[in-house]
């Protein structure tokens, strides 16, 4: 998502780096009617750099744009969650190996610095800040290691799976998902791969299996959303 927004003009990147965050944090839901008009408004921006905007977070999948009804957050179906998961254990069976194989001791202390802010969000019933926290340690460990392109990808997937879970209203405890960030980290000190891989792979599973598939299509005022990065 990176490099495609790096073209963009820099209105146009805050508008899709204001969104996608109001949908990780679980600011907008899936199904909100994103108008062109009040984000311009918002934004002090013409609708043509939000229209700019909204065509790069469809190619995202964060947002479908509906023929002479306009762009809406995206409601991924049952089928598209599955897989969605399912390739995210693929790639992240690859990351703990290449971790443990290049990881050196500033990389397992930046994830220990992470860890920390995260517990201190999560023990604060942060929603809006732990959400963000949870799905950045998985691509900080591709970024430690100097994988840009898994990092971009899966910077993305856990997008797509913040909307996933607000869709279908997971009632997973974010304290039971940051343990598990503490635990996959000591595994990953050791340079226990199988172990490492393990914990990994049962996380996302049962990250995964707490979804209720009960659609939620409710959703905050557009500008309510939108405020803390509006200019």
């Amino acid at each position: 998502m990176a490099a495609a927004e790096s073209s963009l003009p820099d209105s146009t990147q805050i508008i899709v780096a204001a969104i996608t965050a109001a949908i990780i944090e679980h600011r907008l839901a899936p199904g909100a009617k994103l108008t062109e008009q009040k984000i311009a408004a918002i934004y002090g921006v013409s609708r043509t750099i939000v229209r700019q905007a909204l065509f790069q977070l469809a190619r995202d999948h964060l947002v479908t744009l509906e023929p002479a009804r306009g762009a809406f957050v995206s409601q991924p179906s049952v089928e598209e969650a599955q897989q969605v998961f399912a390739v995210r254990r693929m790639l992240e069976q690859h990351l703990v190996e290449e971790f443990c194989e290049k990881a050196v001791a500033s990389d397992f202390r930046a994830l220990r610095a992470h860890l920390k802010q995260e517990q201190a969000v999560v023990s604060r019933v942060d929603v809006t800040g732990r959400t963000r926290l949870l799905g950045d340690f998985h691509v900080l460990m591709a970024e430690r290691i100097g994988n840009h392109v898994l990092a971009q990808i899966l910077s993305e997937l856990i997008s797509r799976c913040a909307l996933i879970t607000l869709m279908y209203q997971s009632s997973r405890a974010a304290q039971h998902s940051s343990d598990e960030h503490v635990n996959i980290l000591k595994a990953l000190e050791a340079r226990d791969v199988a172990k490492a891989k393990a914990l990994m792979e049962a996380h996302l599973l049962a990250t995964e299996s707490s979804l209720l598939y009960h659609p939620r299509t409710s959703s905050a005022d557009l500008a309510q959303a939108l405020g803390s990065y509006a200019a």
